[in-house]
């Protein structure tokens, strides 16, 4: 008998011991059983071997496991994705992307409903297998499934590590709103937690990127656990990225006061285009990633120092703009060497934002918000999760180590970190 079937035998030796046990609980047992063998074998097929079993066909070895619960009409069980020293597994069992596609369908079928779609929309419905549409029964119960799993996830609470780097963004969707069509801030944050992983923190929708609503998304982040840096406990929030929008650097300053800010080198140069037009920005912001290559602290400062001179007489304004914002573009040399390149800027961000545009273009028109945090929250959730169970992450544990030093040293030999209240 191989390893992979020893759960399922295993229970049924339970069951002819003693038949009194709970039906409901065999089957979610027989359930759990089934589908972890099931993962193990798809797990042997990628790897080309089963456990400790010598073969040619062998390309990885595993690496432990990581835990993941399932929500099934038996009740939750419990499962063991298998990780690789190589690569990474997760079991098309699951299916990862179907939560995503169940909201995606709901949205348009709700605006089918509403008699608010377009006829590309109507057509996507037909595609779907619906020729005579669909009862509104049906869909308010798969909204229904999604819209508590969302908000289960949305509302989690933040304090189970701590986040040293936040990535803070907006997209635009167009929903409608009372018999009009408006565009809606969404707002979202992600961050890097002290393994080094990457998760969605959060997300929330407004009329605007106000300083009001920037304000009141990151005490939210803040009363579900985020934690802020303080000089008795210096492992909180240290760096904020996001673009230089006066709304979320008031927010940031007044909500988590102990956080650096990081204004993303990416937006800086496109302010500069904006300024100068594209012909004759292309050599100034050329120049001003030397300051980027740097490999210490005190190469960036002096380069950014020289950079800055050296514009002053073709292009004072542009001089004025970098010591205006040194500062800020220049925060990321606080942090260890490893990090520089992952928070200097918000395009990590920014791809989860082409993600949900991506998504929405199908949709075109929301037909109202609820629908628009049913559709992100699920494609957030899904990337949240792909992010946990993927092998390689975004900050390595070494680096991870040297940060903790970094931050505990801040009030002797990085006061620039800090903001004053």
């Amino acid at each position: 008998m191989t390893i992979n079937q020893s759960a399922l035998s295993t229970l049924i030796s339970e069951v002819l011991a003693d038949p009194d046990l709970a039906h409901s609980d065999v089957f979610r047992r027989m359930l759990q059983a089934g589908m972890q063998d099931l993962i193990e074998a798809e797990a042997a097929a990628k790897i080309g071997a089963q456990r400790y079993e010598r073969s040619e066909r062998r390309t990885t070895r595993r690496n432990g496991s990581r835990g993941k619960t399932l929500a099934t009409p038996a009740g939750e069980v419990e499962l063991a994705i298998p990780k690789l020293r190589e690569g990474s597994f997760f079991p098309s069992l699951l299916n990862p992307r179907r939560r995503v596609d169940k909201a995606l369908y709901a949205v348009i079928c709700q605006a089918w409903i509403d008699g608010v779609s377009t006829r590309k929309v109507d057509h996507l419905v037909r595609a779907l297998g619906n020729e005579t549409g669909i009862s509104r029964s049906t869909v308010s119960r798969i909204c229904a499934d999604i819209d508590e799993m969302v908000a289960e996830f949305l509302s989690r609470r933040l304090d189970h590590t701590w986040f040293p780097y936040v990535y803070l963004d907006a997209t635009y969707l167009d929903v409608r709103i009372r018999g009009r069509v408006v565009s809606q801030a969404v707002v979202i944050a992600t961050g890097v937690s002290a393994q080094g992983r990457r998760e969605i923190l959060g997300m929330a929708i407004g009329d605007a990127e106000t300083t009001d609503f920037w304000t009141g998304f990151l005490r939210n982040l803040r009363e579900r656990g985020l934690k802020v840096a303080t000089d008795a406990e210096p492992l909180g929030v240290a760096l904020v990225i996001s673009d230089a929008h006066a709304g979320i650097k008031a927010a940031t300053k007044a909500i988590l006061p102990g956080a650096g800010w990081q204004r993303c080198r990416v937006h800086f140069a496109r302010n500069i285009t904006q300024h100068l037009g594209s012909a004759h920005s292309k050599p100034v912001n050329a120049l001003i990633s030397t300051v980027f290559a740097q490999t210490t602290t005190e190469a960036v400062t002096a380069q950014y120092q020289q950079v800055t001179d050296g514009l002053r007489t073709g292009f004072p304004e542009i001089a004025t703009m970098l010591e205006t914002a040194e500062p800020d573009l220049t925060a990321f040399a606080a942090m260890p060497r490893e990090h520089w390149q992952k928070v200097w800027s918000n395009n990590p961000i920014e791809r989860l934002n082409r993600e949900i545009k991506r998504r929405a273009d199908v949709v075109q028109i929301f037909p109202n918000r609820d629908s628009i945090t049913r559709l992100v929250g699920a494609v957030l959730q899904e990337q949240h999760e792909e992010w946990q169970y993927g092998e390689r992450r975004y900050l390595s544990e070494v680096s991870m180590r040297k940060l903790i030093h970094t931050l505990h040293d801040t009030d002797q030999t990085r006061p620039e970190l800090l903001w004053t209240a």
